[in-house]
């Protein structure tokens, strides 16, 4: 995975995150680190630390990404440090994002649709409609004081590294390397989350980027969820470390969320081999039993019609095929008619749930989500506002980028459960 460098008015340089960069790269042992906290009036003990690395200085700052004091800690820091290099808590394509506020206008919902990255961009929506729901309540965008950072050390002339992993690696290693119970809990977690009303104001902030807190929280969620907290937590706090060790300079600046720094911390004391943050950086290949399931129910209802029709009752045949016709498309059209999709939609999603759910290359999302595409097209008003309608409910429904997400969604849930019931009508009509 690269590594990125951007120096103030420059091209990016790029970096292999598995081949060392071109200056000294510090390997610390517990004897060679020492943490301290800054107690100056200005800043919060919890949130600013400061670790000598031998002749190296690496001043953390703990923030929260929707908090207005994270945003002014920062930028006071960086001014008053004059740091070599600044580290951010990001990689290219959120860096990217944070700097083009537009961004949505370029989204071309077809070729998402298409490439079947829907599931992606949807979890990507989730977390932003999450987060961008506590922001209106700070007045902060989430991730401003990440664009601070990177904006008041380019204005000072000072480097900008993007350190974190990139998003997409992280949420498929999280959900390649998680079981199916679990998987069910995290797609009910980050759904819930879109709907979710939670009040915070910048005490409560503060109160949460206290490392007692946070600590707890994160070993309950390690409870619930191990491998997706092993994944976006454990594996970026060493990933990022690495990369802040590998930042050039004597003196760094690092910005990152509250909940890595006690795992940065530790991590700098220890930190992660170049094998261990190689292997880090590779998305795992789709486990073999997913490859076949897919394919596991159409050919048992294939081998059930056969079956039904050498040795079984031939008239219960055409009751069969009713049955799965009515199952499949039923309950994708419902899906479509709750995503409020157009009337064409929703008959496409009756005729071509009970096809696609025995062509597992083709999903019921992947047609219906085309066919809203096309039959009611986002205009430039809705790319504009994605980012401003994902922060409430009416705004997925109203916005036509995102009701394509939710005709996707819904008609392939209910074309999924309706594979379910047929089956079950099936092996008892035949």
């Amino acid at each position: 995975m690269p590594f990125y460098v951007y120096k103030a008015q420059q091209t990016p340089t790029i970096y292999s995150s598995i081949n060392p960069l071109p200056l000294t790269v510090h390997t610390m042992s517990l004897q060679q680190v020492s943490v301290s906290e800054d107690l100056s009036p200005q800043s919060s003990s919890s949130d600013i630390h400061h670790i000598q690395d031998g002749n190296r200085e690496i001043i953390l700052i703990g923030t929260a990404h929707i908090s207005r004091e994270s945003v002014e800690t920062v930028t006071r820091e960086i001014e008053q440090q004059q740091p070599d290099c600044v580290c951010v808590e990001l990689d290219d394509q959120r860096y990217q994002s944070l700097k083009d506020p537009r961004r949505w206008e370029k989204l071309n919902i077809i070729q998402i649709v298409k490439a079947g990255q829907v599931p992606f961009l949807m979890a990507n929506l989730a977390l932003a409609s999450f987060q961008k729901r506590m922001g209106l309540q700070t007045g902060v965008k989430p991730g401003e004081e990440l664009a601070a950072a990177a904006q008041t050390a380019e204005e000072n002339g000072i480097e900008v590294a993007l350190v974190d992993r990139n998003i997409r690696v992280t949420l498929l290693r999280a959900w390649r390397k998680t079981g199916l119970w679990k998987k069910i809990n995290l797609i009910a977690t980050l759904f819930a989350g879109m709907f979710e009303k939670t009040e915070l104001d910048e005490q409560e902030l503060a109160n949460l980027r206290k490392s007692d807190n946070l600590s707890s929280m994160l070993e309950e969620m390690g409870d619930l969820l191990p491998a997706v907290k092993e994944i976006l937590v454990d594996e970026r706090d060493a990933w990022m470390s690495h990369h802040i060790q590998k930042a050039p300079g004597d003196k760094i600046l690092a910005v990152v969320g509250a909940a890595h720094v006690p795992g940065i911390k530790r991590c700098l004391e220890n930190p992660a081999s170049a094998e261990q943050i190689a292997e880090m950086g590779i998305i795992p290949p789709k486990p073999r039993i997913s490859k076949v399931i897919p394919w596991l129910i159409p050919g048992v209802v294939v081998a059930l019609f056969i079956i039904g029709f050498f040795f079984g009752d031939r008239s219960q045949l055409l009751d069969a095929a009713s049955a799965w016709v009515i199952a499949n498309g039923t309950l994708s059209a419902i899906g479509a008619i709750i995503a409020c999709g157009h009337p064409l939609t929703i008959i496409a999603a009756f005729v071509a749930a009970p096809l696609t759910s025995l062509n597992p290359t083709i999903g019921a999302g992947m047609v219906t989500g085309l066919v809203q595409a096309f039959v009611a097209p986002p205009t430039v008003k809705d790319m504009e506002q994605v980012a401003e309608d994902i922060a409430t409910t009416g705004g997925w429904w109203r916005n036509r980028v995102t009701r394509v997400i939710l005709v996707f969604f819904f008609s392939s849930l209910g074309s999924a459960i309706g594979t379910f019931v047929a089956f079950g009508w099936l092996k008892d009509l035949l």
